[in-house]
């Protein structure tokens, strides 16, 4: 019990560790880039996903880890990672963008899925082994990009995520020159 509330308080806590991250850092900067290029660097991230396969490597986790979620994190981490690939090589072409749709609903879905898995068969925490990182670490930013990901999609081809950008500074631009210039 003691170590299933450790593995819970750690995705909570990554979760809003990585929210802050987001929040201050990661978030403005895409938003002032247009879609293709605030999706490259989402993409490239989820282009590790590889690392997923480390579910099915006995010693890095148990020999006790449900097979069911074992495989269909394993292998659901390195299609969502193939298909971050292929729309990051095709951007910004519509191809391109279909692609990222598709990764963007893959990768959330398969995500979902892993923690449906993990419960319906009532994985331990213990039985990630070194694994244990990918869904207390790793995961909650997976999640929290597919977010990015999701409102980026949703934006014009040519347009930035806000229309705030940079137009404040060159406001307050403006009103110090003219108060200068009185």
């Amino acid at each position: 019990m003691q170590s299933q509330l450790s593995f819970f308080v750690s995705i909570a806590f990554s979760f809003i560790a990585w929210g802050i991250v987001t929040r201050r850092y990661i978030w403005p900067e895409l938003r002032l880039r247009q879609r293709a290029e605030a999706l490259r660097p989402l993409l490239i991230l989820h282009s590790f996903r590889f690392i997923g396969l480390a579910f099915l490597v006995s010693g890095v986790v148990s020999l006790d880890l449900p097979s069911a979620f074992a495989h269909s994190a394993a292998y659901g981490d390195i299609i969502a990672a193939i298909l971050a690939l292929l729309a990051l090589t095709t951007l910004p072409s519509a191809s391109g963008v279909a692609i990222a749709w598709i990764f963007n609903l893959w990768g959330s879905a398969d995500l979902f899925n892993a923690f449906y898995q993990a419960y319906h068969s009532g994985l331990l925490a213990g039985q990630l082994g070194a694994a244990f990182f990918l869904p207390t670490l790793i995961v909650p930013l997976l999640l929290i990009t597919h977010g990015l990901a999701f409102r980026i999609l949703l934006q014009h081809e040519n347009e930035s995520a806000t229309n705030e950008g940079r137009q404040p500074a060159q406001r307050t631009n403006v009103a110090l020159t003219s108060r200068h210039t009185s």
